[in-house]
C-alpha cells in the first residue's frame, strides 16, 4: 500500500483555540502540514491551545489561496454542510488528501467547489466546531485506511505519561 498522506487546509478559522486543536487531531492522526487563509488566526495565534505543540514537527502555514498550496497529487476534499455531498460514512478516502474545512461561522466559497474534487459532510444534528469536524475526519480515514496498529503498544505509546493504567475483564 502507497504511504497515506494528508494535508489540511482552514479557510479564515475563528479562533486560535480551533486551530490548536486541529493541530493537536493532525499530530493524532498523522496529517503532514496544515494551511489557513484569512487574517483572524493571525491576529490572535499568541492565544493558541497546541498543548502537545505538534507546530514543531507539523508546518503551519499561512496562505493567500489554498488551492497554491494544494499538494502535488492530492485530492480535494472539502468538508461542509452542503446539499449533494457525500455522508462520510460513504466517503471513501484517497491515499493522498487535501481536506478544506470552512469557518465555522459562513461557508466554503463558491470558486473553491470549482477546483475540488470531492464534498463531503458529516451527518449530525445541528453542526461541529471546527476542530471537532477534523478530529472525526481524520479518524474516519485512519479507521478506513489503515496506518495506525490497534494495539498496547499504540496505547502506551499515544497516552499521557501520568497513566499507566491496564485492565482486566474480571471473570465471571
Amino acid at each position: 500500500m502507497a504511504k497515506l498522506k494528508a494535508s489540511i487546509g482552514l479557510i479564515n478559522p475563528k479562533s486560535p483555540t480551533n486551530v490548536g486543536g486541529v493541530l493537536r487531531a493532525a499530530g493524532c492522526y498523522d496529517a503532514k502540514q496544515v494551511f489557513f487563509t484569512g487574517n483572524r488566526y493571525a491576529n490572535a495565534k499568541k492565544f493558541h491551545t497546541d498543548t502537545k505543540n505538534v507546530v514543531e514537527r507539523i508546518p503551519l502555514i499561512e496562505t493567500a489561496s489554498l488551492e497554491s498550496v494544494k499538494p502535488e497529487g492530492a485530492t480535494v476534499v472539502v468538508i461542509e454542510l452542503i446539499e449533494g455531498a457525500t455522508p462520510l460514512p460513504e466517503f471513501k478516502h484517497p491515499e493522498n488528501a487535501f481536506y478544506i474545512f470552512g469557518p465555522e461561522d459562513g461557508s466554503i466559497p463558491k470558486d473553491l467547489l470549482q477546483w475540488c474534487d470531492e464534498v463531503v459532510y458529516i451527518p449530525t444534528i445541528g453542526c461541529m466546531n471546527l476542530a471537532a469536524t477534523c478530529n472525526v475526519v481524520l479518524y474516519d480515514r485512519l479507521a478506513k485506511l489503515g496506518g495506525v496498529e490497534s494495539s498496547d503498544t499504540t496505547i502506551i505509546n499515544s497516552r499521557d505519561t501520568n497513566n499507566k493504567m491496564r485492565w482486566h475483564k474480571a471473570s465471571d
